[in-house]
């Protein structure tokens, strides 16, 4: 199929993108106009809604018009995702195209004339500050990702050289964020004067969208789980009592208690000058930071999961007084015991049995499973493969796992060797992972970038299924309704900012002339 006319109606730097096979879709063509009405442009697009051509055509116009164009993506991988994209999708000499990272020799960078560039914002902003790259004769810079253009992140220095020299910034996201100050914060850093946000019910995207189907599974704590978990609760209420004792602690349950305010009281107990009163504080801070997250292992993960965090304190129980006590009172030597005798058992958390039950329905099919945790990926790994389903995991750098180990497994699942790819968060984001007919959950997490990302795994080319394990009475529960709450929050603030902006930049301000 040659290139859709209506993809001509661009102008002449249409030409320059090899637009042969690409479908025609309306939202796209409307984002690619808008960016050139408005000037610097934040793109929110969930995953699988092609942010990539749109970043295609910024870069072209910019060729077209004799200018330079940049584009950088959080990862080593993504960019050499993008640098095979662009190669593929610009109808310029490849030589034209370079791909800079940090194995890119000073001499190459140093004659680096290349139309296009591809990049992680740290290489680029570390040329710039030596003075081995200048963004003079630049017309477009592309941040993918831009949801990390806070704090000291290398995109904000690199927004900031951009906005000096007037070079046109476009963001791409699948999520800004649902606190208002992120979203703040990402829009000042790249001197964003427009928002173009799409979701799968919009009028211009519905019709090119295949429907997605959630599914919750609500799963009942087994009888095991439940005997190991009261052993667990009154070493947890014992340190929080402490803790109250101490004017530390203002929370009823543990169950109540959301993550952030335990790390933030961490932070205030650091804070202490009285040494004494510190000393206890630490002491009963370390033994409820630790209970806490073996419980919600055990309850929410699994009791393999739960077993491997009780086994790694075990290992490092002489660097604390407090994990040493922990480790050596008799619940939790009683935990560890019934939690041994379970896996001996092949016993384990309800969730699992249920995974099992929701994949036989997909027999042959392909699908992401995600989990928090490496213990319980390596659990769910095994339990999959040895119940006849072709698994794989897919973890990150930090459990040992090179790029290149990490793009051969993709490599297999695209060619469909395994079926199934279970997957740590560095699924989520960015990596060319081919759409899959099944996402599953493995537990609901309270972050909308991250259940967006999870869920435009699926549902790209065909219909997509995405079913979420809820495990009753944990913190399953309130994450999931968070999530839901935290994404309709985001669609809202991105709205009302957006009003904000068209106030302050009327149409035609901040247009760029390239």
């Amino acid at each position: 199929m040659a290139i859709d006319d209506r993809w001509r109606q661009l102008g002449e730097y249409a030409n320059l993108m090899n637009l042969d096979n690409v479908e025609f879709r309306e939202y796209q063509y409307n984002i690619i106009e808008s960016i050139y009405r408005h000037g610097n442009t934040l793109v929110v697009l969930p995953t699988g809604l092609g942010k990539t051509l749109i970043a295609v055509a910024a870069i072209a116009r910019a060729v077209a018009n004799g200018r330079r164009a940049l584009l950088m993506a959080p990862t080593k991988p993504l960019s050499e995702q993008h640098y095979a994209t662009l190669a593929q999708m610009l109808n310029i000499p490849k030589e034209e195209i370079l791909l800079l990272t940090g194995a890119t020799s000073r001499k190459a960078r140093e004659a680096n004339i290349a139309k296009v560039i591809v990049a992680t914002p740290q290489t680029v902003a570390n040329d710039v500050k030596s003075a081995l790259l200048s963004l003079e004769g630049f017309g477009v810079a592309i941040f993918d990702e831009c949801h990390r253009a806070v704090g000291k992140y290398a995109y904000t220095y690199v927004a900031n050289e951009c906005t000096v020299r007037d070079i046109l910034v476009v963001g791409l996201t699948a999520s800004p964020g649902s606190k208002k100050e992120k979203i703040q914060e990402v829009v000042g850093a790249l001197n964003i004067r427009h928002i173009e946000a799409r979701v799968s019910t919009d009028a211009d995207v519905v019709k090119y969208v295949m429907p997605k189907y959630v599914h919750v599974v609500n799963v009942k704590q087994t009888d095991t789980v439940r005997s190991i978990s009261k052993f667990l609760v009154p070493e947890i209420e014992t340190s929080m009592e402490s803790l109250r004792n101490m004017g530390l602690m203002h929370f009823k349950s543990f169950q109540n208690i959301p993550k952030g305010r335990l790390i933030a009281l961490g932070r205030e107990i650091d804070k202490i000058e009285a040494r004494n009163y510190k000393f206890g504080a630490i002491f009963g801070y370390v033994k409820l930071l630790n209970l806490v997250h073996a419980y919600d292992l055990l309850a929410v993960e699994g009791i393999s999961p739960f077993l491997s965090y009780i086994n790694s304190l075990q290992a490092r129980e002489a660097k604390s007084r407090a994990v040493e006590y922990l480790i050596n009172s008799m619940n939790i030597r009683t935990a560890k015991r019934l939690a041994e005798e379970a896996v001996k058992r092949g016993e384990e958390h309800g969730k699992v049995f249920a995974l099992i039950d929701v994949l036989k329905d997909y027999k042959g099919k392909s699908a992401i499973v995600f989990a928090q945790y490496r213990s319980t990926i390596k659990m769910l790994n095994e339990f999959l493969n040895n119940n006849g389903f072709g698994a794989v995991p897919f973890v990150g750098k930090k459990e040992g796992v090179t790029q290149m180990q990490q793009k051969q497994v993709i490599d297999d699942f695209r060619s469909r060797k395994f079926d199934i790819l279970v997957a740590s968060s560095i699924g989520e984001e960015g990596l060319d992972i081919p759409s899959v007919d099944l996402v599953v959950f493995y537990e609901a997490i309270p972050n909308e970038i991250r259940n967006i990302q999870r869920k435009g795994r699926t549902g790209r080319f065909r219909n997509g299924d995405i079913y979420i394990l809820v495990a009753e009475d944990t913190k399953d529960e309130v994450y999931l309704r968070i999530s839901g709450q935290k994404e309709d929050k985001m669609r809202a603030l991105i709205n009302q900012m957006n009003r904000k902006l068209a106030e302050t930049y009327p149409m035609g301000k901040g247009q760029k002339q390239l």
